[in-house]
């Protein structure tokens, strides 16, 4: 796949650039427990991550993707794991492997790297900074930037506008339907990374890599197809 024509880079957060399963599901099962709820297995509790902490916190309280929690409720559950999570925001979240290399060589092709993610902004931009990866990025756009979110074209097409850039000048790095579906209302390059919190062969992307360094080699090998791409 030629990629010569890629001006621009946006990257979903979590399951894509960071693990942070561990501390999701701790502060879920902290707000469960304040709830005098019993605590969820962390594999089930990343079936419902995805689309931003408020459908978390219903989707934690009820254990159903499509459940919806008593407002009252549910409020309470919002704090409970927002004080939680805030503070635990990096306890056990990783980098996965190859991602801070792979960020670096990026930026020497000197593209401009977005992140894109539903979770809020609030949440998005310190969980990066204590990463030490805040650096990278043009701009971090998170659930809450916008009127809509992923699956939304809206990010990726705001995104394309501050960077001026065309929206099919993009590629969007995601692993989850959302990352996916944003990309191909926008016009951009769908790229899923076999990593993440899905199963990356049913997700419909133009494209699947095994790693981020793999996409900086694409990237490289386009723009320079007699390169000797070390990494």
């Amino acid at each position: 796949m030629n990629l010569k024509h890629i001006k621009a880079i946006a990257f979903d957060l979590d399951g894509t650039l960071v693990d942070s399963i561990a501390d999701l599901a701790a502060s879920a099962n902290a707000m469960r427990q304040a709830l005098g709820l019993p605590p969820l297995d962390a594999e089930r509790i990343k079936t419902h991550v995805g689309d931003g902490v408020a459908s978390l916190v219903h989707r934690a309280i009820t254990d159903d993707k499509d459940g919806q929690a008593d407002e009252a409720l549910w409020a309470q559950g919002f704090t409970q794991f927002i004080q939680h999570y805030r503070a635990n925001l990096t306890t056990h979240t990783r980098m996965y492997p190859g991602v801070a290399e792979s960020l670096n060589l990026l930026r020497s092709l000197e593209l401009p790297l977005v992140v894109i993610t539903n979770k809020s902004h609030r949440l998005a931009a310190p969980l990066l900074a204590e990463l030490g990866i805040d650096s990278a990025f043009s701009m971090i756009l998170g659930g809450d930037s916008l009127p809509e979110k992923k699956p939304s074209a809206l990010p990726l097409l705001h995104a394309a506008a501050v960077l001026n850039v065309k929206p099919q000048e993009m590629i969007m790095v995601g692993d989850s339907e959302n990352d996916i579906l944003c990309a191909n209302k926008a016009g951009a390059l769908a790229v899923a990374v076999s990593y993440g919190y899905r199963d990356a062969a049913t997700l419909g992307a133009d494209l699947v890599v095994d790693s981020l360094v793999d996409l900086f080699a694409l990237l490289k090998k386009s723009a320079d197809p007699h390169a000797n791409v070390r990494m």
